[in-house]
């Protein structure tokens, strides 16, 4: 059974669907869309429902008929929204963050409801805003300026936000993230022009590398004469002590050879790395069918976050455990008792027991999307570019447009867990996903990967290659360039085609997991007003660290823990959120701040 959406004609109306029981939506009155939400039983396969007028659905990847694997009572569900019962498009209570949670399914709903509170409309006691997330009880966190800081801009009534491009995928260190041929992460130091990109040869000689070319998708390395270099390609870098810190990171050198990315570890052997996942900062943007927009990218904390962590870097707020976000009660009436000596009192934080909250989304221009209704929508100010050389655009403005909510990780601090809880959420419309397996009430079932239909980051039946990136963003000046092509020559700056690998945050052969999350979506999506907005996003995995463990790789993660976002690790699938998000002090045995990449480089609120 598959969950499918539509975007109605005008003026037509259909029944609303919850599993096999049917029950009438409301009226849909002329031009204005609405998403309809149908379930079919079929033993155990899949159906397909077409309209009468011919409108074909759009693709979906939630099966319906999984095991319960995560159960969640219409009781509970209800006492999340605040009236005290679902309601269309009702705001929702944030998670009790200071309460324990049972893992696996315990995880999962606290991810659910707290993607429910943020996308929420705000109510009155927020301040303003749209929705939960764009209310003053949150701040953007500004991309580094040329020093490496960020600042906490304060959501104000009218705030237009500003969005920019992708920024590279960093980790630990702050470096950009490359995944080799392996899946295996490692931190790409910059190129540095005063190093020459030197190998060994199979003789065991040094050689440096004059020239590259690209073929069958690997990358062919020449001398100064244009002979070949065999060099050591490893699949696993063989990296020297000095070139391993305390915390396990693995290291190579970038070095740029004829426009090809070459990254070489410490013993001088050549890194196998898939051409087109090579780029620091990897530009997605939407198929031309859809609307061709470029992604845009917004971080944002709550209010505890910022008072907590401007007390901690002023030394007047301490926690159970020194360095380490709130995790209980008591770090929580510290972070308050802190902003109430600083004018803001206790009563002034509408959800303090979500704690400290972090937000990571992605956005297209919504203008030309076919079923705009479909999203959660907002303004935001975002560069705009001379598009007139295929090759290579530069920013000459901005303009602020209606934007539209593709993607969102929800990261936050729990009770027992200061590493925080990793979640994410995407569109149902952004991609198709690989083949994965699930448990249903009739037995195991597999959902083969299936790229027919329209998808907003991936041509209809493509063939790939996916996940290999066409553009990379460098700047200042803020300039978008076009990136090598594996099969040879360059890519023009074009939509690249996307697949989640991974399409519930672990292998796809991990049936009991994927279950899990399946079985808690299906319960969220099907106790949902029909037509709220929100049921066209899914949770596609949560991780966290056992006990809360100081997190040191993809190894530590617990849940799904080979979770990505389409829309955010697009060219670094395959890894976890503690192959980048790690504690770089490990001589303190508990988890610190520095998991969260923001926090070394906000600035105090005062």
């Amino acid at each position: 059974m598959r969950d499918k959406n539509w975007d109605l004609p005008a003026g037509m109306t259909v029944p609303m669907a919850m599993h096999s029981e049917w029950k009438l939506g409301s009226g849909i009155t002329g031009g204005v869309k609405r998403v309809v939400r149908l379930a079919l039983v079929a033993g155990a396969g899949l159906m397909a429902l077409l309209f009468a007028s011919g409108c074909q659905p759009p693709p979906v990847t939630l099966p319906t008929d999984a095991q319960d694997a995560c159960p969640l009572s219409a009781g509970t569900f209800n006492s999340w929204f605040q009236s005290g019962s679902v309601s269309l498009n009702g705001a929702v209570n944030p998670a009790n963050s200071t309460q324990g949670l049972t893992p696996n399914c315990g995880f999962y709903a606290w991810s659910e409801q707290m993607f429910l509170w943020l996308t929420s409309p705000a109510p009155a006691s927020y301040g303003g805003g749209a929705h939960i997330f764009d209310s003053p009880a949150f701040f953007d966190v500004t991309p580094p300026d040329g020093g490496g800081n960020r600042t906490l801009l304060a959501h104000t009534p009218g705030l237009i936000h500003a969005f920019p491009i992708r920024t590279a995928q960093l980790g630990p260190h702050g470096l950009a993230i490359v995944v080799d041929s392996t899946g295996k992460t490692f931190e790409a130091r910059p190129v540095d022009p005063s190093l020459k990109p030197m190998v060994r040869n199979p003789a065991g000689q040094l050689v440096q590398v004059i020239h590259a070319r690209m073929e069958r998708g690997r990358v062919v390395l020449l001398d100064g004469q244009q002979q070949v270099i065999g060099a050591q390609h490893v699949a696993t870098p063989t990296l020297l002590t000095n070139d391993r810190d305390k915390a396990g990171s693995s290291f190579a050198q970038k070095f740029i050879v004829d426009r090809i990315p070459i990254f070489i570890d410490s013993a001088l052997a050549v890194i196998d790395v898939e051409q087109g996942q090579a780029g620091d900062s990897s530009v997605l943007e939407a198929q031309t069918a859809a609307n061709g927009s470029l992604v845009y990218y917004a971080t944002m904390v709550n209010d505890v976050y910022a008072y907590f962590l401007t007390g901690q870097k002023d030394g007047s707020i301490t926690t159970t455990t020194p360095g380490q976000f709130p995790t209980t009660s008591a770090d929580l009436t510290n972070t308050l008792n802190f902003a109430a000596a600083h004018g803001k009192a206790a009563s002034s934080f509408p959800d303090q027991n979500a704690l400290a909250v972090e937000v990571k989304s992605s956005w297209v221009v919504a203008a030309s999307l076919p079923n705009q209704g479909n999203y959660i929508t907002m303004n935001a100010t975002i560069p705009v570019y001379d598009r007139s050389n295929p090759n290579q655009w530069t920013q000459t403005g901005q303009q602020t447009v209606l934007m539209a909510l593709v993607g969102m990780h929800v990261v936050g601090s729990t009770s027992g867990h200061p590493e925080m809880v990793w979640a994410t959420f995407e569109h149902t419309g952004n991609v198709p996903v690989g083949t994965y397996t699930y448990n249903a009430a009739s037995g195991p079932q597999t959902v083969t990967q299936n790229v027919a239909g329209t998808w907003l980051f991936s041509a209809t039946n493509s063939a790939g290659p996916f996940n290999v990136a066409h553009m990379t963003a460098s700047g200042p000046p803020n300039v978008i360039t076009s990136s090598p092509n594996p099969a040879g020559g360059t890519f023009t700056i074009s939509a690249s085609d996307t697949l989640r690998i991974e399409p519930w945050g672990i292998d796809g052969s991990q049936a009991g997991s994927n279950t899990e999350v399946i079985s808690m979506n299906e319960h969220v999506t099907g106790m949902l007003a029909g037509g709220d907005i929100r049921g066209n996003y899914l949770m596609t995995g949560a991780t966290w660290t056992p006990f809360g463990s100081n997190p040191s790789g993809s190894n530590d993660g617990v849940g799904t823990n080979k979770l990505s976002n389409s829309t955010m690790e697009t060219y670094a699938q395959g890894s976890n959120c503690f192959d980048c998000h790690q504690n770089l002090t490990p001589n303190l045995p508990n988890v610190t701040t520095e998991v969260s990449h923001i926090y070394p480089a906000i600035k105090p609120l005062f």
